[in-house]
């Protein structure tokens, strides 16, 4: 019981007032509170999330498993597991899923891809690095 790690908690947090210049790579959970001007990238060895709160901000490409928008991103997104759009989620970019989730209220601007393996959705990432 103790010492297990849930496949979808938080280890890390970006708070309110913090604002984030160049890329940010994580493992693990990862919550945006505050303002990300670089891409987000998860380690695609190991299961990954990525919480965007209805106050964060990203300027970048974001690439991860499992990722809940409720804020904005500006730039491509890539997530090889499921995506989920809250209602105040702004997406302005690509986005490439294997699942998604799109509450009433979330607006994307751009092209969404949908590949059922997950597995093209980290090629295509890998290969724009």
């Amino acid at each position: 019981m103790f010492g297990r790690k849930s496949k979808n908690t938080i280890d890390s947090l970006i708070g309110l007032s913090t604002s984030i210049e160049g890329d940010l790579y994580f493992k693990g959970g990862l919550r945006i509170d505050g303002i990300v001007k670089g891409n987000v990238i998860a380690d695609s060895d190991e299961t990954s999330m990525l919480v965007i709160s209805e106050h964060a901000k990203v300027e970048g490409e974001v690439r991860v498993a499992y990722l809940v928008i409720n804020g904005e991103i500006k730039g491509p997104v890539f997530s090889s597991e499921l995506l989920e759009l809250q209602p105040k989620a702004r997406i302005i970019g690509d986005v490439f899923y294997k699942a998604l989730e799109m509450h009433g209220g979330a607006v994307v601007s751009g092209k969404l891809t949908h590949d059922l393996t997950g597995e093209a959705v980290l090629q295509l990432a890998m290969s724009n690095t």
